[in-house]
């Protein structure tokens, strides 16, 4: 009983471990990654309009958030429902770590 224990517990902790190594985020890949992202949000995350938000600065976990949304079409927009389609979950963390780290 006690083995089996420990090796759930284990089990966990590599889980948790191995998950969190998967995400880490990248903010210099972000950076190529944004390529597409800079004719609507401006080439340092300020945008040139006021159609679209500014990224520079924005928490890394809401835009996270909201790419996600976007991806499972819980939020709507034409534009960004079609930009987030081929992102993976490293490609959101690393964009949202790039535009983050932006003042």
């Amino acid at each position: 009983m006690k083995q089996a224990l420990t090796l759930i517990v284990a089990s966990c902790v590599l889980l948790i471990a191995a998950t969190g190594q998967a995400f880490a985020a990248d903010a210099t890949a972000g950076q190529a990654k944004s390529a597409t992202c800079i004719a609507c949000h401006g080439v340092n995350g300020i945008s040139p309009t006021e159609t679209y938000p500014n990224l520079a600065g924005q928490k890394q976990s809401y835009m996270v958030k909201q790419m996600k949304a976007f991806k499972n079409g819980s939020r709507k927009d034409p534009t960004m429902n079609a930009m987030v389609t081929a992102l993976s979950e490293q490609d959101m963390q690393d964009i949202a770590a790039y535009y983050s780290q932006m003042k």
